[in-house]
């Protein structure tokens, strides 16, 4: 059984993530039904499943797959809490983003 690599990124590297699985790190903004919206450093359209239960205003973190307008649907998330400490994931995300650009 091989696992598929989810790289860590955020709302402005999503087009280049097009149909593939990937690790997002954001608060909860806004909950609407089955959709919710992440501020993953920008807006970010997230398609909820069944196991998903967001709080408003809580870190997040979810990996799911980016779909064609650009919004993510959940595959699995975590949710970190009112105290989650999100301030670093830019780093992560831009460190990714670099990693992976020396590799393509």
């Amino acid at each position: 059984m091989s696992a598929e690599a989810t790289p860590r990124i955020n709302a402005p590297y999503l087009s280049q993530f097009s149909h593939r699985t990937v690790r997002l790190l954001g608060k909860v903004r806004q909950l609407r039904g089955e959709l919710a919206t992440v501020d993953a450093g920008g807006d970010v359209v997230v398609h909820l499943n069944r196991d998903a239960h967001l709080q408003l205003n809580h870190a997040v973190e979810i990996i799911g797959k980016v779909q064609n307008d650009l919004s993510v649907r959940v595959m699995a998330c975590s949710d970190l809490g009112p105290e989650g400490d999100i301030g670093e994931s830019n780093v992560v995300s831009l460190s990714t983003r670099v990693l992976l650009g020396e590799r393509c």
